[in-house]
């Protein structure tokens, strides 16, 4: 490889966990900057490189061998980025486009998302000095350039793995991360709460809030434009604008504005100093004439920039915000030139830039799909086909869509809604066998909830598919709108318990907690699909109060289905005994029955006999199983996949108000610890729980009293 090099006076200070490296020459004060390029004679292929094309850097995935990536090879921080021109910074981009697409097919992750802001990363990087500069990404799932533009690429093998990179921003994994996101909308209260701080402590940093057009569609991203525009506190919100975000949902009424070459000038002029201060002059003046005439001057000023932009654009001005936009988000040369503006305005308040991406760019076989292949397991680069593993089940999402779809053919007054999450919900077959009885709310969970309340009042039979973890985004909802007013409205909760690489910020630690508090709602878990299938039809037949049913994550254990995948309603509050043995009983709650089963085999192999009871229900309990098992019984066991306060908190509250506990009854409770579990595999995950049937069968052998050889063989 032939590398020329280039010298460059550092201009930039370097963070404070960082030490500047030592000079060899002690009378110089350059920093030595180093250039790769491969030259002709060198004995890679073409194929192998990066090329620059006319209408722009070309990557050539046809080969399937990754390509040189030299300038990126000498980016391991931000400010080495500082003195690279525009034309460095778009070959960067393309470079670093390429190490996403190679690094993902290898370890699958969020693919589409990261390539679409690849070009954002790269600029905000350059002009903004972070981390003293605070960048939020809203959702974290589109930081992959920014982890690897950080200090992160050599781990990025790791992303999502046990002990790995998590797969979304985490504070305590880099000081570039200034703020975890793994839900959505939360980036511009998080940001404009950074700043206000900044204003009291008498700094002087910047706050950039990136937030998708998705994640612009809950209600809590207007509440804070709204209190940014009345704070008025230096704040720089980047509305990125993919058209076609985890789910096709957006803000905007209609396609996005062509960008061109007059877009990108009329957004330049927008972003310019003069123009700010011509704006700001206009209003100081006009504020001091009679209301009437500077109403007049804000409008002319309104419509002048909606003329030259967006029509959009009226409605941040409404908020409060100065609106910069629509800017082509894969130019370099425009974000930069944008960014730099902005940063150099001595007051600006609170700005909203658009911008406009494309989800999957540069790489073309996510272009071509229809989920832009936002999420995705290891795949074949050349091709873009995934290597998926076969599996004789189905996921527990697809029991439910299939079953709720069966019920929904017996009965028209059955309807769904989900929160932008239909593939994820498994609401997409329900959409498309039923299209005006599915509704996609948004990442709007508060008005999913309230908006299935106001269905159920008029005698339709609302499911409302919604993430364990996300439901908790609508709980003033559930409790308010739902259960206090004894509304039928049915929550399907998928995700539920450890859910493996997306860790905790999707995992569905506490809904049965925070459900089984409510005193109207019937809580379920199934232990099994064909169990699933008959809670859908348990919910569907509960007609005179709240229900919901718990699910988790992955494929279902191959159960015997029932007829047709069509359920039959399950008797209230009423368990069941899966196997009979003596001394010991275990209950389970939820798909944790399975661990309980396996559990109970091993114990067998020492001639201890378990008695494995299936809960069905937290709420209400069945309290005749429960008083036979400890009338039965010398230990009694509960294990749930969620954290404390849940089923085992019920069952025990029951046993001792009754005065059960006053006998010679031995209690304990299994369940997740009282601790965030990290990202990992399933296994790792339920081993660290401390709930596999290992630990429930060593927690039998520990209260029989037996030897530490016999608890050997569970550890």
């Amino acid at each position: 490889m032939a590398v020329s090099a280039s010298f460059f006076v550092a201009n930039h200070s370097f963070p404070p966990f960082l030490k500047a490296p030592r000079i060899s020459n002690p009378c110089s004060t350059k920093l030595f900057f180093l250039r790769a390029s491969v030259s002709n004679s060198e004995d890679c292929e073409e194929s192998k490189v990066v090329k620059k094309a006319e209408d722009g850097w070309k990557i050539d995935f046809s080969s399937g061998e990754k390509p040189s990536t030299p300038l990126l090879d000498t980016i391991d921080y931000p400010f080495h980025m500082d003195n690279l021109s525009t034309q460095d910074l778009e070959q960067l981009a393309s470079e670093l486009r390429a190490d996403i697409v190679y690094s993902v097919a290898k370890t699958g992750g969020h693919l589409s998302s990261s390539l679409g802001v690849v070009e954002l990363s790269v600029a905000l990087h350059h002009v903004f000095n972070t981390p003293e500069d605070k960048i939020i990404w809203d959702v974290g799932h589109q930081a992959y350039p920014h982890k690897i533009l950080t200090g992160r690429r050599s781990r990025m093998h790791t992303i999502r793995k046990t002990s790995g990179l998590a797969g979304f921003p985490k504070r305590d994994e880099s000081v570039y991360d200034a703020f975890g996101a793994g839900h959505s909308s939360t980036s511009i209260s998080a940001g404009l709460g950074m700043a206000v701080a900044r204003d009291l402590l008498g700094k002087s940093n910047h706050v950039i809030s990136v937030i998708g057009d998705g994640a612009m569609t809950a209600g809590q991203a207007y509440e804070a434009m709204n209190n940014a525009g009345f704070l008025d506190s230096n704040l720089i919100v980047i509305l990125n604008d993919n058209k076609q975000v985890s789910l096709p949902t957006a803000t905007l009424d209609g396609p996005a504005t062509p960008v061109g070459a007059l877009s990108s000038t009329l957004t330049k002029l927008q972003a310019s100093t003069k123009f700010r201060k011509l704006h700001e002059a206009a209003k100081g003046i006009t504020k001091q004439i009679d209301g009437q005439t500077h109403q007049v001057a804000a409008k002319v000023d309104e419509y002048a920039r909606g003329m030259i932009s967006a029509s959009g654009s009226t409605l941040f001005e409404e908020l409060g915000l100065y609106y910069i936009g629509p800017v082509d988000g894969h130019s370099i040369e425009d974000l930069v030139t944008i960014f730099q503006n902005v940063k150099a305005m001595p007051a600006p308040g609170p700005v909203l830039i658009h911008i406009i991406t494309e989800k999957g760019k540069g790489y073309p076989p996510a272009e071509a799909a229809a989920d832009k292949m936002h999420g995705v397991v290891k795949f074949d680069v050349k091709s873009g086909q995934q290597f998926k593993l076969k599996s004789s089940t189905l996921s527990y999402t697809q029991y439910f869509a299939e079953s709720l779809i069966k019920e929904a053919e017996v009965d028209t007054k059955i309807v769904a809604i989900h929160a932008a999450m239909g593939g994820g919900t498994g609401l997409n077959y329900f959409q498309k066998r039923f299209p005006d009885r599915c509704f996609d709310v948004g990442i709007a969970e508060q008005h999913a909830v309230t908006f299935a309340a106001g269905l159920a009042t008029e005698g339709l039979k609302p499911f409302c598919a919604i993430y364990s973890s996300f439901l908790q985004r609508g709980y003033d909802q559930v409790v308010h709108d739902v259960d206090l007013q004894k509304l039928p409205v049915r929550f399907a909760m998928d995700r539920a318990g450890l859910v493996g690489a997306d860790g905790p910020t999707h995992c569905g630690a506490f809904d049965i907690t925070y459900m089984a508090c409510l005193p109207n709602m019937v809580v379920m878990a199934p232990s099994d699909e064909a169990e699933l299938m008959h809670m859908v039809a348990t919910a569907a037949a509960i007609d005179d109060r709240p229900s919901c049913f718990r699910f988790p994550r992955g494929n279902g254990i191959g159960t015997v289905l029932p007829p047709n995948n069509k359920g039959i309603a399950l008797e209230i509050g009423k368990g069941r005994i899966l196997m009979e043995g003596n001394r010991v009983a275990i209950m389970g709650y939820g798909s944790i029955v399975q661990q309980c089963a396996e559990a109970a085999s091993m114990l067998r192999t020492q001639d201890i006999s378990v008695t494995v009871a299936d809960a069905r229900f937290c709420k209400p309990l069945d309290t005749n199983l429960i008083r036979q098992l400890a009338k039965e019984h010398e230990i009694l066991i509960t294990v749930e996949e969620g954290s404390i306060g849940g089923f085992g908190s019920h069952v025990s509250h029951f046993l001792s108000s009754t005065g059960i506990l006053d006998g010679p009854l031995k209690l304990r409770a299994m369940v997740l610890p009282d601790r965030y579990i990290d990202h990992g595999s399933p296994q790792d995950q339920i081993q660290e729980a401390g709930l596999s049937s290992n630990h429930i069968a060593a927690t039998v052998l520990s209260m029989l009293g037996k030897p530490k050889e016999a608890l050997q063989e569970f550890k």
